[in-house]
């Protein structure tokens, strides 16, 4: 039987970092989702927790097997929107129950905040992520369109 997988904020409801070990810890999880993080990675997270985002890690024996950074905000479609902004496994722990973990945890903070759903856009050549997805009961329920400004 594989270890618990703990889930632990990293930061506080009002957005400071609880748990800065751990933040630095994950940074090299996140980069696998996210490779073009500043290099002043907690500088980088520090200003999206700034602006709204949260920030959670799956840890195992104090090794950081997951990350997910997510906000909560209302809007004119959603009421209360819980958006998942960056959810990742790392690559050598795929498959064995930490993004289920993760997504369960979001899916009790996003009850506990009055949301009552989770949202999150994954690219388009993510097919892994997409069947992940699909399994834990995910829709596609609309495109996100981007233009690029000069």
């Amino acid at each position: 039987m594989a270890e618990r997988v703990d889930i632990v904020s990293i930061t506080t409801p009002q957005g400071a970092i609880a748990e800065p070990g751990l933040l630095a810890a994950s940074e090299a999880v996140h980069r696998q989702l996210r490779p073009k993080l500043n290099a002043d990675y907690a500088a980088q997270m520090r200003r999206i927790f700034e602006d709204g985002g949260r920030m959670a890690v799956a840890v195992r024996a104090e090794r950081v097997l997951g990350v997910a950074v997510w906000r909560c905000y209302a809007d004119t479609f959603n009421g209360l929107k819980f958006y998942v902004d960056d959810l990742v496994t790392d690559e050598a722990c795929r498959s064995q129950g930490v993004g289920q973990t993760l997504i369960d945890w979001l899916s009790t903070e996003a009850r506990r905040l009055g949301a009552n759903g989770l949202v999150l856009d994954s690219g388009t050549h993510r097919t892994d992520a997409h069947r992940f997805y699909f399994r834990e009961g995910f829709v596609i329920t609309s495109f996100n369109f981007k233009k690029q400004l000069p």
